[in-house]
């Protein structure tokens, strides 16, 4: 693969996209959108070029240019994601699924485990909203649309508001009058 330049955006297999950071010696620092700051070797064969940097220089980044990168990977793609604390009642906690048929087999998943996937699905739906609302095709009228339905999905997620240790966490639905 040809030298990457800073502000080059790749794809990984495990960890999505992201930007080229950084240009070592012998690796590249990777922000992705998933995995955060990652430092990849250059003989990696699993990155997959997006999109190159053509008017970086390919090597040597000054502190000023990389706040610059790091500021547009936080802004664009919401990469840090905050911190949401799971009730103490449920810390250590499984989740039993049984199935109708009382001859199979339940299955049991960490409490925590299933409230990672929801806090995840949260910060995506938060996200698409961002991506929806400075979309630069869409209609207001179009972006009032997509929005009632992330609303709706907001409404229908509010069963796992138990899991939140803080309410300001917590899924809202449409406010009814």
């Amino acid at each position: 693969m040809e030298e990457l330049s800073v502000g080059s955006r790749v794809d990984h297999p495990r960890y999505g996209e992201g930007i080229v950071s950084k240009n070592n010696l012998t690796a590249y620092e990777i922000f992705f959108e998933h995995g955060g700051k990652i430092e990849i070797t250059k003989r990696n064969t699993d990155l997959t070029v997006i999109t190159r940097n053509e008017d970086a220089p390919k090597s040597g980044i000054s502190v000023k240019e990389l706040e610059k990168v790091i500021t547009y990977v936080l802004d664009q793609y919401a990469s840090l994601n905050e911190v949401v604390p799971l009730g103490e009642r449920w810390i250590g906690g499984t989740m039993t699924l049984q199935p109708a048929n009382l001859s199979l087999q339940p299955k049991e998943i960490p409490i925590e485990t299933f409230f990672h996937k929801i806090v995840m699905l949260r910060d995506r739906l938060r996200v698409l909203e961002q991506n929806i609302n400075s979309h630069s095709v869409l209609t207001d009228e179009e972006k009032v649309d997509l929005q009632q339905y992330i609303t709706r999905i907001y409404g229908s997620l509010t069963t796992f508001n138990i899991l939140f240790s803080e309410k300001e966490h917590y899924f809202v639905g449409a406010k009814t009058k």
